[in-house]
Order: C-alpha cells, then structure tokens, then sequence
C-alpha cells in the first residue's frame, strides 16, 4: 500500500506541475485557450492572474516532493498537509468556478491522502 501511496503522490505532483505549465505558459497559447475555454481577449486580460495561480500550484507540486524525499513520519506529514491543500483548493474551484476541478483535482489527491491513511495502518 506504501507504494500505491507514492505512486498517487507522485501523480498529483506531476498533476500540479501539467497545471503551472498550463497556466503560466499556455493561457494565451491555442492549446491554452482551448483547454480553459478561453477567449484571446480573455485569456490576455487575466494573463498576470493565471501565472500567479500556476505559481501556486508549483508550490503545491514543490511541497508533495519534498514530503516524498523526506523520510519517516515527517515526510507523509507533509504529503499530507499537501495533499488537503490540494483538496480544498480543488473543491472550492469546483464550487466557484466548474465542477470538474473537484474531480480533477481534489479526486486523485484524496485517493492519495487515502492511500497514505491506508498505509499507515498496516
């Protein structure tokens, strides 16, 4: 179970990264405005704010790694801690924005904290 733990940890990390690539290299870009189903004018006037959110979600992704490479207790403290950043942010993209992100985003990293909770136990 310690290993389907890492495994989702470790998706939901590379997850945020996909997004800060998207957000604050794509949003302006064909690709970008197809997948946020953007306009060119839009996209463009909320340039500076995607770049800021994709920025957090580095930070998201920054702290799932570090709780990976960090051993013992610790370390799933803080992939913990990390994982219901995740989760909160995606469900309250998911009430305020569109309903997908809570599955996009919130799913996996609540099957991750999951997994994390699962291995505990055993």
């Amino acid at each position: 179970m310690k290993l389907v733990a890492m495994v989702l940890v470790l998706l939901v990390a590379l997850e945020h990264l996909y997004f800060l690539y998207l957000e604050m290299f794509l949003w302006t870009t064909p690709k970008g405005l197809k997948i946020f189903g953007n306009t060119a004018e839009k996209a463009e006037s909320s340039r500076v704010l995607a770049a800021n959110q994709g920025l957090y979600n580095g930070f998201l992704a920054a702290g799932l790694l570090w709780g990976l490479g960090y051993a013992g207790a610790a370390g799933i403290h803080i992939q913990m801690f990390f994982l219901a950043c995740v989760i909160v942010a995606g469900i309250y993209g998911g009430l305020t924005v569109k309903m997908r992100i809570m599955y996009l985003q919130a799913g996996p990293a609540l099957l991750g904290l999951l997994a994390l909770l699962a291995a505990q136990a055993f």
